[in-house]
C-alpha cells in the first residue's frame, strides 16, 4: 500500500484518493445499499439471538480503560471462528449479567468474512452484485475486472496482494457501549512494514450521541508505531516495543517533533450504509454510548500479502489455509 503506487480508477476517485492519503481516513457515504445493511443487521441480530450462554466463557473483551487487554484462549483462537465477547459493563459484582445477552455483547469476531454468507458475500461480486457499482460514479469494475467494491478499492490504494486479516460487529451497546482510547490498528495488526487498512461499515447511524469515531487527521503520516499487541510467551497477551518498521515504506512518512496524540480529533458522524477506510498509523477513538441507541457497525482489516510480513508474535494468527485473498483473479 502506497500513496505513489498508481492507482485503479474503479474503486476511489481522484479527490477519494487524495483525501484518504492526506487525512489518513475517507467516509465514502452509501457504500452499501439498504439491502445489504439490512442483511447484514439481521445477520447480527440471529447470531446474538441464538449463540449459547451455556458453554460461554463469558469473555469479556477491554480496550485497556479499566482493565487489563483480553488474552484467554477463547479470544486468542477466535481467528478461525465466530466467537462472542461481553462488554466490561455487562456484569454487575457479583459477574451476573445486567442485560439481556444481545444487549451485553461488545463484539462479534473474527471470521465472518469467511463463515457468515451475508458477511462473506462482500468480499465476493458473485454472491452480492448489488455491490459492483457501490460508492463511486464509475462504480467497482475496474480495467475489465468483476470484483467487489473492497477489493477494487484496494486496488486503488496500491495494494498488490490484498488479504483479509479479521473481521468484526461491533456492537456499541445502549448505555453500556465502552469507550476506545486513541490508538492505531496496526499496533494490533502488525506486518513488517505495516500495510493495514480497516474498512469499518456503519450498520446504524453513529453520532456524537452514541460513540461515533475520531480522527486525528494527518496522524498517519508522523505517528509512528511504537507498539505490537502480541501473544505473551507465558500466555495470554501483552505490548511489546515495536523493533521492526514503525511506519509503511514512503517519503511522506516520519516522525514530526512535537506532535502527540492528544491534539485536536475531529468527529466522523456517518449514516447507516456509509463506509469509512482507516490508515493503520492513523490515531483514532470513541467515546462511550450512554444513549438509549446503539451503534452496530461491521469491521475487516486488509494486509499487504505481497512485500509485507505477518509473523507468529501477532495475537491473531491465520486460520490453515491462510488470510483471504480479496482479488479473485
Amino acid at each position: 500500500m502506497s500513496s505513489t503506487t498508481p492507482a485503479s480508477t474503479g474503486g476511489l476517485t481522484p479527490d477519494q484518493l487524495a483525501s484518504f492519503w492526506r487525512d489518513g481516513y475517507l467516509i465514502i457515504p452509501r457504500a452499501l445499499p439498504p439491502t445489504t445493511v439490512q442483511a447484514l443487521l439481521n445477520e447480527t441480530h440471529a447470531l446474538l439471538e441464538n449463540f449459547p450462554l451455556s458453554s460461554h466463557p463469558m469473555t469479556r473483551f477491554s480496550t485497556g480503560e479499566k482493565s487489563a487487554h483480553v488474552g484467554d484462549d477463547y479470544f486468542l483462537s477466535s481467528g478461525d471462528k465466530i466467537r462472542f465477547f461481553f462488554e466490561e459493563d455487562a456484569f454487575d459484582a457479583s459477574g451476573a449479567l445486567t442485560k439481556p445477552k444481545a444487549r451485553a455483547i461488545n463484539k462479534i469476531g473474527h471470521y465472518l468474512h469467511a463463515l457468515s454468507p451475508p458477511f462473506a458475500s462482500l468480499l465476493d461480486p458473485a454472491r452480492n452484485p448489488d455491490l459492483l457499482g457501490a460508492a463511486t460514479s464509475a462504480g467497482s469494475v475496474a480495467a475489465g475486472r468483476k470484483e467487489s467494491h473492497p477489493a477494487a478499492i484496494a486496488r486503488a490504494l496500491g495494494f498488490r496482494d490484498p488479504r483479509c486479516l479479521q473481521s468484526m460487529v461491533i456492537c456499541k451497546q445502549p448505555e453500556i457501549g465502552g469507550a476506545v482510547p486513541p490508538h492505531q490498528d496496526s499496533t494490533f495488526l502488525y506486518t513488517d512494514p505495516p500495510s493495514a487498512v480497516g474498512f469499518w461499515y456503519a450498520l446504524e447511524d453513529a453520532t456524537a450521541e452514541n460513540g461515533c469515531l475520531s480522527f486525528l487527521p494527518g496522524s498517519h503520516r508522523w505517528a509512528p508505531v511504537e507498539q505490537r499487541f502480541v501473544r505473551a510467551k507465558a500466555g495470554g497477551t501483552e505490548f511489546i516495543d515495536t523493533t521492526g518498521p514503525r511506519f509503511p515504506a514512503g517519503e511522506e512518512y516520519g516522525e514530526v517533533a512535537g506532535k502527540t496524540k492528544d491534539g485536536e480529533y475531529v468527529m466522523g458522524e456517518v449514516k447507516a450504509g456509509d463506509l469509512v477506510l482507516i490508515h493503520g498509523n492513523l490515531l483514532h477513538k470513541s467515546e462511550r454510548n450512554l444513549s438509549q441507541k446503539g451503534r452496530i457497525i461491521y469491521t475487516f482489516h486488509v494486509i499487504e500479502g505481497e512485500g509485507a510480513k505477518y509473523d507468529e508474535l501477532n495475537w491473531l494468527q491465520p486460520p490453515a489455509e491462510g488470510l483471504t485473498r480479496l482479488y479473485r483473479e
